[in-house]
């Protein structure tokens, strides 16, 4: 049923198209024979190109130490493309901007040869002189080389009244623990400005992630319930069917707690309980998630247990496949205590949630893959149909959907036809796409437009960064690896919706990937 006119007016032409970035610049990617280069960044990159969102005057320069030249390089971000399942009609035009410089990541010559090719190809390509993308796609162990090596050789200067920009992309992660996050900050920060760096994290993205703040302060019928006077608790959770593939040497040194709860789970959290910012500005609304940040209850080190359930999988089946433990994987130690799943109950003490506990939810090689936030709401203060209906009412609960389904889902309690009073639980739904709707782009290819365009929203800052890291050290610190295994690390099959430990401090009944 489509609603009235005067409810939802008319909303063609208003604008909501790709801007294109204003200057024609050089994207230049370190790591660019790696996997994410090839599965990710370049299909992303052309994904901008097919709708619009990259300068019409462009460069994509690949930079690795593997001896390519261009049309290697070309040949291989085609097949990229083609594996993505990408219309390759106008790959031909997109491949003319493609280029490749090897490049000794640690050799200061290297970064010499590439700055002459930069000068080179901005003369060729028609480029606004010195307007540079640096991706580091590269091992975390080299991001501090590559920045610092990009400073010394003059690359991350920048020249704004001239119209000449410098920006560092980073991928996650941003350090392995509080200190190591904080010497990486130092040395970028020897080479750029904080208001050059763009620290991704592409959950931030997607579109139905940054459809929450729309929700939230866009509607007065949200805003005034969101608080402890309202809200029985949140739950945050983002599980993953997929084991740890052929990530093992990265995952046995991170764990399910840096790979997921430090970056990703907090920014989730930060965009559900964080207080309206003044402007939606990119320092205004940084300012609000550090605030957050400094409002979550230290954990208690003594009595850990009490507050998080760490799992790892073991061998399981799912659709009729049998799937291997953690610890058979390629690559990872037979003994390895690493956690594969953690649910964490975390509490913020401010005004608007003194009260109100959050968990955050997240595993690997779990029953399906899902990602959603509830936010619910207490019970009625009084049931006048208790006689009717006994003391089964239910409370609202609203859903945010994010993957699979990217929706927005009301629960409401409404009288079931009959005679008799009988209340069902009922609902309003939203999809985030509608018929004849433009297909959104990849969150990868929308981190990459922003930092083109010099937008710092979704991006993560330094300060925000360390808070993060500092609120997570006591867990890492306590019971990362486990000790006391048998106590601290539950096993749980492959396949399953995780270990039964998490049942004893999810709310009651409540699985973090189940229907319910």
């Amino acid at each position: 049923m489509n609603p009235p006119p005067e409810i939802l007016p008319a909303l063609d032409g208003l604008g909501c198209d790709w801007q294109r970035p204003a200057s024609p610049c050089a994207i230049v990617i370190f790591g660019a024979s790696g996997d994410l280069t090839g599965r990710k960044l370049l299909p992303a990159l052309y994904d901008l190109f097919l709708n619009d969102g990259l300068p019409e005057r462009f460069a994509v320069v690949g930079a690795a130490r593997s001896a390519l030249g261009d049309e290697a390089f070309r040949e291989r971000a085609r097949q990229g493309a083609r594996e993505a399942g990408m219309d390759l009609g106008r790959w031909d035009d997109f491949a003319a901007g493609l280029f490749y410089q090897a490049v000794e990541y640690g050799e200061p010559a290297s970064y010499a040869q590439l700055a002459g090719r930069l000068d080179r190809i901005d003369i060729e390509r028609g480029l606004a002189p010195g307007c540079r993308l640096f991706n580091l796609a590269v091992p975390p162990v080299l991001y501090a080389t590559v920045a610092q090596a990009l400073g010394e050789a003059g690359l991350s200067r920048q020249n704004l009244a001239a119209g000449r920009w410098s920006r560092l992309v980073v991928e996650k992660p941003f350090g392995y623990d509080l200190d190591s996050a904080r010497e990486l900050g130092a040395v970028i920060a020897g080479s750029f400005d904080e208001s050059q760096v763009f620290r991704i994290d592409h959950y931030m993205a997607k579109e139905t992630v940054q459809n929450i703040l729309v929700l939230r302060f866009a509607n007065a019928i949200f805003e005034p319930l969101w608080n402890r006077n309202y809200i029985d608790y949140v739950r945050i959770n983002a599980s993953e069917s997929l084991g740890v593939e052929h990530r093992a040497g990265y995952y046995e040194g991170a764990g399910v707690l840096r790979d997921m709860f430090q970056n990703h789970m907090m920014q989730l959290l930060a965009l559900v309980a964080a207080e309206p910012p003044s402007r939606f500005t990119a320092e205004r609304v940084r300012d609000k998630e550090a605030e957050l940040f400094r409002c979550l209850r230290p954990f208690p080190a003594a009595d850990l247990g009490e507050h998080l359930v760490l799992g790892q999988y073991a061998a399981g089946q799912a659709g009729g496949r049998k799937m291997a433990a953690y610890r058979a994987e390629p690559g990872v130690d037979p003994h390895s205590v690493i956690p594969t799943y953690a649910a964490m109950r975390l509490w913020v003490d401010n005004w608007r949630w003194q009260g109100v506990p959050f968990y955050l939810t997240s595993g690997k090689r779990l029953k399906r893959k899902v990602t959603r936030i509830d936010i619910q709401f207490k019970e009625v203060p009084h049931s006048l149909f208790r006689d009717s209906v006994g003391a089964d009412l239910k409370a609202n609960r609203l859903v945010i959907g994010i993957h699979p389904e990217e929706e927005i889902f009301i629960a409401f309690q409404a009288k079931q036809p009959g005679p008799r009073i009988c209340l069902r639980t009922s609902g309003l739904h939203f999809n985030y796409s509608g018929p004849g709707d433009r297909p959104h782009l990849d969150a990868y290819a929308k981190s990459l437009a922003d930092a083109m365009a010099g937008d710092q929203t979704l991006f993560w800052r330094q300060d925000g960064l360390e808070l993060c890291w500092q609120f997570m050290q006591p867990v890492l610190a306590g019971c990362e690896v486990c000790a006391d295994v048998p106590g601290q690390l539950h096993m749980y099959p492959a396949g399953s919706y995780g270990p039964d430990a998490a049942l004893n401090m999810l709310p009651q009944g409540i699985w973090p990937e189940k229907p319910s």
